[in-house]
């Protein structure tokens, strides 16, 4: 399938072709053409045909523009168009096939992006007059934060507030998303088995913790002027400064906003907003360069360690954007003094970084626990994957499955159960599950947690290698202990609770709120073309309050009982009362072969 990618910004258009063909990586990709068009002005701009780089008379975007079907004349087929869309809100979760309606909620959120959604949309209209007889799509930038908790995302402001959609969103979402699945890929792990820090660091700069396959926090927020240092924005600043300018200097909110969006970051700081530029007027003493490159690693270098606790660790971080890909020298100053984290850079492998052919080479220091890679970001790549993802999507009648309600319980290990009953102590099964060979036990424990208890909370057995105590976000709150999501089995860095029993107690870690899940027998499975590790959505009948879960993993056993479980608070957002049956949406994202 042949897709052409538009990023268009307000002073450059970045376009390309991509093949994609089923069930390749995403470093298997084919890019049939790349170009760029920057640096506009009356007299023309720079125009990058592949590797070539020459003078082009287009003074404008909109003349750039018109100019691609020239450029890509040999790359024939297409079958769409997708577009990059800095802001899609709280909408859009993945990409929308352009109409009329789509195309004005994305013009109702400029005032989120004001330096971006409008050169995305200029570039949509014109492919639409250009080429009108394609499919055109729009690719998100905010659609890979929308799984970012509350926690996360809301600002603690008035409702009234908050009820405009005043709240945090996220961007560079298909760079982070492309970027952590790379990782992954280099790897050779499931990225649903690791907690990656994305730092992209360019123009614009954002730092993204994915944790076992999904983003839940992002340095940017509401728009995207929050977070890092950039080339011409602040990042975090004191919202104060607003009622400060206004009366120490006159200015009105309009020039602060605009001063902060063009004229801070390393632009305030230095005059200039490229990075090179900085480093090379540091190098002959410019303080005031000097003083940019601490700040701009001080403040990413602080992301680094916030969201390292946030994801209760860190397996990879990854460095890409025009900086994070070419400043050997600001990797090292970001990285240095995070020793303590097990994250230390090897010399030779941080300046030898060789990213040709899509490469993610790593350069952390041999024995140091924290992978650190190095790979060009693929955003269009990315683009043009999720709409022929999008695409290419099987038209079927939904699979619908039943969903279980499960409340909280213990899988306990066979230490866990002689200190709570006895040395020598067996449980006792009672009632068996719908899972074969799984079983309620006669037996209770008591949860203790710094604010309360649980009394008479089920074990399930069999017995495991490991305790896990699986309770509701409700339960996390009356026990007094933060619980994270996690996948069963998924316990590393998770808190400590007491269980008490009759003959003792017993310390452990191991609490979790399990993610939502389907378990599915293999024979439905290879019916519906769904592989262990791949995450659907479910949307529930409509007799409850017509909920969608989303990125619910798929568990495959031979021997399963098909079946989708979700915990008590999820089931009492959904208004479930007795039987209901979910039914599996038409996109599928596949775990990695």
């Amino acid at each position: 399938m042949r897709i052409l990618v538009f990023n268009a910004g307000s002073s450059s258009l970045k376009f390309g072709v991509f093949e994609l063909l089923p069930g390749e990586s995403l470093a298997q990709a084919q890019q049939i053409y790349k170009g760029s068009f920057d640096r506009f002005s009356p007299e023309g701009c720079d125009f990058r045909d592949g590797a070539c780089l020459r003078r082009a008379p287009h003074r404008t975007l909109s003349e750039a523009i018109r100019a691609v079907p020239a450029a890509i004349s040999g790359a024939d087929g297409l079958m769409a168009i997708g577009h990059r869309i800095a802001h899609g809100g709280d909408a859009f979760a993945g990409p929308a096939q352009i109409t009329p309606d789509i195309r004005s909620q994305i013009e109702t959120l400029t005032p989120l992006a004001p330096l971006h959604n409008p050169a995305n949309l200029e570039a949509l209209d014109l492919a639409c007059e250009i080429w009108p007889d394609l499919p055109q799509w729009a690719v998100f930038d905010t659609s890979f934060h929308l799984t970012n908790p509350a926690r996360a995302t809301t600002y603690a402001v008035p409702a009234a507030w908050r009820e405009e959609g005043l709240r945090r969103y996220g961007f560079h979402g298909t760079s982070h998303k492309y970027v952590a699945q790379r990782a992954a890929e280099e790897l050779g792990q499931e990225l649903r088995n690791l907690r990656v820090l994305s730092l992209h660091l360019g123009n614009g700069a954002s730092a993204c913790a994915v944790a076992f396959g999904q983003s839940i926090d992002s340095s940017m927020g509401m728009t995207p002027l929050e977070g890092l240092v950039m080339g011409t924005r602040s990042g975090d600043v004191d919202p104060g400064l607003f009622g400060y300018l206004e009366r120490s200097l006159g200015l009105g909110i309009a020039e602060i906003e605009a001063t902060l969006y063009s004229e801070s970051g390393l632009k305030g700081l230095t005059g200039s907003s490229d990075m090179r530029d900085v480093e090379s007027r540091a190098a002959e003493g410019d303080a005031d360069a000097q003083l940019a490159i601490h700040i701009y690693a001080y403040r990413a270098r602080k992301y680094i360690g916030a969201y390292a606790a946030a994801m209760g660790g860190l397996d990879a971080l990854v460095f890409t954007g025009g900086i994070g890909e070419n400043s050997p020298s600001m990797r090292r100053r970001i990285c240095d003094g995070l020793e303590f984290m097990g994250l230390k850079l090897d010399h030779d492998r941080n300046l030898a970084a060789d990213l040709s052919g899509r490469a993610a080479p790593q350069i952390q220091a041999y024995g140091a626990r924290v992978n650190v890679l190095v790979t060009e970001t693929a955003e269009q790549l990315m683009i043009a994957h999720e709409v022929a993802s999008a695409i290419g999507a099987p038209a079927k009648a939904p699979l619908r499955v039943p969903v279980a309600v499960s409340a909280r319980h213990v899988h306990l290990c066979p230490r866990a159960v002689e200190a709570l009953f006895g040395k020598g102590y067996e449980l006792t099964p009672d009632k068996p599950l719908r899972q074969k060979g799984h079983w309620a036990a006669r037996e209770r424990v008591t949860l203790h947690g710094p604010k309360g208890e649980i009394e008479n909370v089920a074990i399930l057995g069999p017995l495991r290698d490991r305790t896990q105590i699986e309770i509701s976000r409700t339960d996390s709150f009356a026990l007094g202990v933060d619980a994270p999501v996690r996948q069963s089995g998924n316990l590393d860095g998770t808190p400590h609770i007491r269980l008490i029993g009759p003959a003792g107690q017993y310390d452990t870690d191991g609490l979790i709120l399990a993610a939502r899940h389907i378990h599915m027998n293999s024979n439905d499975a290879e019916r519906w073309g769904l592989r262990d590790g791949d995450t659907v959505d479910v949307t529930l009948d409509q007799d409850t309050r017509g909920l969608t879960f989303t990125g619910v993993l798929i568990r495959v056993a031979e021997n399963a009982h098909t079946e989708m479980h979700i915990d008590t608070d999820e089931a009492n957002a959904a208004g479930i009362r007795g039987d209901v049956e979910g039914a599996l949406g038409p996109d599928v994202v596949h775990a990695q072969a």
